[in-house]
């Protein structure tokens, strides 16, 4: 891939407001909005946003400053009740601001909507992992997002209702049909160059490809680190999300907290991390030739 191919990537999934300024976008919160409750006593999910931040994606803030994982097995086991409660919670917000079927996952620990076609579940799918919420998708429509019994309205349920309603809020507010079918073409092609790169279900070990990443590249591994996510520190906020937009164009998805670079581990998909490690060190060439990757703050 040629920096040129890169830049084409972005803005074929950048709204449009982006495609051209991308770089200048700053991860600045307009702050969140307090919960609004209707005559019923329930939170009016669709009355609560007039407007949202700018997309993760594009190098807005994300959503959360740190990853929102679903509910475990063990966590649901124990309490039931509050975990069906949750799901219907969820499920009720998510039909409120995306008008898009939702319905609680066959898996434990998520809830599954259903997209119209598979590139709307595809982008949504990176943008919402960019936020720092997770989620999947399951046979290419059909997009999960976490849930489990801990999840309180005013945090983590408000937290994944947001981010569906922010992200799905730019797919159909922002971009119009020629865009989206340009990026049903560009995930087609991408799936059969290099299928998407995406963070296992369960627990992997990092240690391998943080070594390789550490000897060759001088990326230490960040203080934060998840199951399925290796994170490494960039030089500043600007370079970490330079490296992730990259990354996730490259079709590895790709997330940051800080300046914390997170890549995804699979030994199903990527066996030993080879591909995120080769699509990184092109990645780091680039940022390098265009001066991104230096040791400044911003």
């Amino acid at each position: 891939m040629t920096y040129e191919e890169l830049e084409t990537r972005l803005r074929t999934i950048l709204p449009e407001e982006y495609q051209d300024s991308y770089e200048q976008v700053k991860p600045v919160s307009m702050g969140s909005a307090g919960l609004r409750f209707g005559r019923d006593g329930q939170v009016a999910w669709d009355e609560m946003w007039a407007t949202f931040c700018d997309l993760a994606m594009a190098g807005g803030p994300p959503h959360k400053g740190t990853l929102l994982e679903p509910g475990r097995v063990d966590e649901i086991a124990r309490e039931p009740e509050r975990y069906q409660q949750v799901l219907h919670d969820i499920c009720r917000g998510v039909s409120m601001v995306a008008e898009l079927p939702v319905q609680p996952s066959p898996v434990l620990g998520w809830v599954r909507i259903t997209c119209p076609y598979e590139a709307m579940a595809g982008w949504l799918l990176r943008a919402i992992v960019i936020e720092n919420v997770s989620a999947r998708v399951v046979d290419g429509t059909m997009l999960d997002l976490p849930a489990g019994p801990g999840y309180r309205i005013e945090k983590e349920i408000k937290n994944v209702v947001t981010v569906i309603a922010k992200t799905s809020h730019y797919w159909t507010g922002h971009m119009r049909a020629p865009q989206q079918q340009a990026i049903d073409r560009l995930f087609a092609r991408l799936a059969v160059e290099s299928p998407l790169v995406d963070p296992a279900l369960s627990v992997c070990n990092s240690s391998e490809l943080a070594k390789h990443l550490e000897q060759k590249f001088g990326l230490k591994p960040s203080a934060t680190q998840y199951g399925n996510w290796l994170g490494v520190e960039c030089p500043s906020v600007g370079a970490a999300i330079w490296a992730m937009r990259a990354m996730v164009a490259s079709n590895v998805l790709s997330r940051r907290e800080g300046t914390a670079l997170f890549l995804p581990l699979n030994p199903a998909s990527d066996p030993h991390g080879e591909r995120v490690a080769q699509a990184l060190a092109l990645v780091l060439t680039f940022a390098k030739a265009r001066g991104v990757w230096g040791t400044g703050t911003d």
